[in-house]
């Protein structure tokens, strides 16, 4: 039988695109009426471009990515909209065995805490520079990557100036183990199982994770062209409907096995299970024999996950004008407040009884505990989602908030 919806998907070699994933490869989608098309790719920046000309409908995309698109910051500017997120956390921060050492000397411990291992490093680049040493080398996904901000943040909040005080570059997922072996980079911050991966080489240490920096925060979303959006709303809430379904499943303790053999498949990430294993379970091995839990460290489908909360993407945009990407102005606020739309989540959604967000933004790092939360259809619970350094950002004081951001 002949799918009624054609639906093409890119998506980069990452655990967080399980979802998407999942979606096409369970069935979720054919059930849905889709044929879904699953297209890998090598680098962020192939994503951002092969979105704008058409090639992709729909893609596994950076959180912030879709506002810089639409605040035409990419060189093929398009209006990218996000209907709906692919879960919270699953990046770590990873160094060099000789950073890690350094850090040590300085204080750092094996324990994941973002206070302690900034300090640690600040320490140390603070002592590579009075030595005339070249500064450290960190590597980022991509400028407009949640990688790239919650790095900065933790840095400036540890007084390191990203920006003065070390270098920073642009590697793709898939090469970062390999050039933290290679000596390239001193550290970098990805998604999993690419921080799971120099540990297991023996190359790197994981020194903190997203789920410490931000607790439950924002990281891979579903990027749609708007235009699309528009012309395929039945398609778009069909495929919208696949992926929450394919979301819980993957949620679901019961079924990681298959995820983790499905997701090591050469198609998706070609590495084994168990190098995937920490990002399903939350027990990483940090290095050195070392292994922690992290609670809530990737989440696909609990705590609202997948809901796109503007309150995320007011945070991304923040944290563009914080790092001179733009400037704050009342135009550029309003499409980043526009680009992520809960809206078509919730009308895709709600004949399914699914829990639903009784507001489309929220404070963020107000919730010092999982909280009970007000909500249409099932019961909802959300957070905590507290910053490492006690910071609360609240949307509607965006203004403030922007001009209390300090480089470090």
């Amino acid at each position: 039988m002949t799918a009624a919806h054609q639906i093409t998907a890119g998506f980069m070699p990452l655990f967080d695109s399980a979802v998407l994933v999942v979606a096409g490869e369970m069935g979720f989608a054919a059930r849905e009426g889709i044929e879904l098309k699953l297209q890998r790719e090598t680098s962020w920046a192939n994503i951002r471009d092969r979105i704008a000309i058409g090639h992709f409908d729909v893609a596994h995309m950076l959180g912030p990515m879709p506002l810089a698109c639409s605040l035409g910051l990419t060189p093929l500017a398009s209006e990218t909209i996000v209907p709906f997120s692919l879960g919270l956390g699953g990046n770590c921060v990873t160094v060099s065995n000789a950073v890690w050492e350094g850090m040590a000397a300085h204080g750092a411990m094996p324990d994941l805490d973002p206070a302690r291992a900034g300090t640690a490093l600040g320490a140390l680049v603070r002592e590579r520079a009075t030595a005339n040493r070249e500064p450290l080398r960190f590597a980022v996904v991509h400028p407009h990557s949640g990688h790239n901000y919650e790095l900065r943040y933790w840095l400036a909040a540890c007084g390191v100036d990203p920006d003065r005080d070390i270098e920073i570059v642009i590697v793709p997922p898939p090469f970062m183990a390999d050039a933290l072996a290679a000596g390239r980079i001193d550290g970098y911050c990805v998604g999993e199982p690419w921080n799971s991966a120099s540990v297991a080489a023996g190359t790197g240490r994981i020194v903190t994770v997203r789920a410490l920096l931000w607790r439950n925060s924002p990281e891979k979303v579903i990027g749609a062209r708007k235009n699309w959006a528009e012309e395929n709303t039945e398609a778009l809430a069909a495929l919208l409907r696949a992926l929450h379904h394919a979301a819980r499943w993957c949620q679901d303790p019961a079924n990681r096995g298959e995820l983790g053999a499905l997701m090591a498949k050469p198609a998706f990430l070609g590495q084994p299970e168990a190098i995937q294993m920490p990002a399903l379970t939350g027990r990483l091995q940090l290095g050195g024999g070392v292994e922690r839990s992290v609670e809530d460290f990737f989440l696909p489908f609990d705590k609202a996950a997948n809901f796109p909360w503007k309150s995320h993407a007011l945070w991304f945009y923040a944290q563009m004008v914080r790092w001179g990407q733009l400037p704050h102005t009342p135009q550029n606020l309003a499409i980043a407040r526009d680009c992520y739309r809960p809206d078509l989540y919730r009308s895709a959604l709600k004949p399914l009884g699914v829990a639903l967000p009784g507001a489309n933004a929220k404070v963020e790092g107000a919730l010092k505990v999982a909280t009970p939360v007000g909500s249409a259809g099932a019961s909802l619970v959300l957070g905590p989602d507290g910053f490492f350094d006690g910071q609360i950002f609240d949307p509607d004081r965006i203004d403030a908030y922007i001009a209390g951001q300090k480089r470090a």
